[in-house]
């Protein structure tokens, strides 16, 4: 399938996420930068968006999360094991997941981390939870993704964080937000990289990367890297006021709110 078919058929679908299309036309609009004083440029070298985030140690987001990470340390062995012998690997995506691995070592600073982008997003077919599984909120982790063939903004940025680490990128420098689209009045998943003191957003909308202080209209919610979860616990941002929810973009809400 070729790239604009791909594009395509992500247009078609509807998520929880919010996934709508690659086009520039976005949330994350380049046009209107978030005007951060001083002291949260400051701490915007170091976390997206510059904002606090206090360390979550229970709850379903938690257990999610920390369900996760031993998936992906279980994947990692069965990654190497394939890196180290392709023709012996059994794995089809973790064959798939290595050739975009390839490509992204093959590169260097912002070339690497466009190359993954693009390449998960087009290696994915946008679909629900609902629709895949018959459940809400499913977490996938890369191999059962790529198993698929198809996911929604979480998987994508589940990962895009896995091979973006696969390919050579410091755990210190990954994160995955939750995001509430309050335009939409969605919950969204990215994945951010930090590269030169600045953090770029990784998201399965679009192919162009865009930095934490360019992104509108979104609250960032949660933060998670190897070390664990955290809560945004400060968001002087402004945006724009948020239509009522949507059935389909209530999913990952519902999961958040417990």
């Amino acid at each position: 399938m070729g790239i604009l078919s791909r594009q395509r058929v992500a247009c078609a679908v509807v998520l929880a996420c919010g996934l709508v299309h690659f086009g520039s036309a976005s949330a994350f609009d380049a046009a209107a930068p978030l005007q951060l004083g001083a002291q949260a440029r400051t701490i915007a070298a170091a976390e997206p968006f510059g904002l606090p985030a206090s360390p979550v140690s229970a709850g379903p987001l938690y257990d999610k999360w920390s369900a996760l990470k031993r998936n992906l340390d279980d994947e990692r062995v069965q990654l190497a094991l394939c890196d180290g012998d392709r023709e012996g690997c059994a794995s089809e995506a973790a064959l798939k997941f290595l050739t975009i691995v390839d490509s992204g070592r093959a590169r260097e600073g912002r070339a690497r981390l466009g190359e993954i982008n693009r390449a998960i997003n087009l290696s994915i077919r946008a679909m629900s939870d609902l629709a895949q599984y018959g459940a809400a909120d499913v977490w996938s982790s890369p191999l059962a993704t790529f198993a698929q063939g198809a996911g929604d903004c979480e998987d994508y940025a589940i990962a895009k964080f896995a091979a973006l680490r696969q390919a050579g990128v410091p755990a210190e420098d990954l994160r995955i937000i939750i995001m509430r689209d309050v335009f939409h009045g969605e919950d969204h998943a990215v994945t951010a990289a930090k590269l030169d003191g600045h953090w770029l957003m990784l998201d399965n909308r679009r192919m162009a990367m865009v930095e934490d202080t360019y992104v509108r209209n979104y609250r960032p919610l949660f933060v998670m890297d190897e070390n664990g979860l955290s809560k945004y616990v400060d968001q002087p941002i402004t945006y724009l006021a948020p239509r009522e929810p949507t059935v389909l973009g209530d999913a990952l809400q519902q999961i958040l709110q417990k």
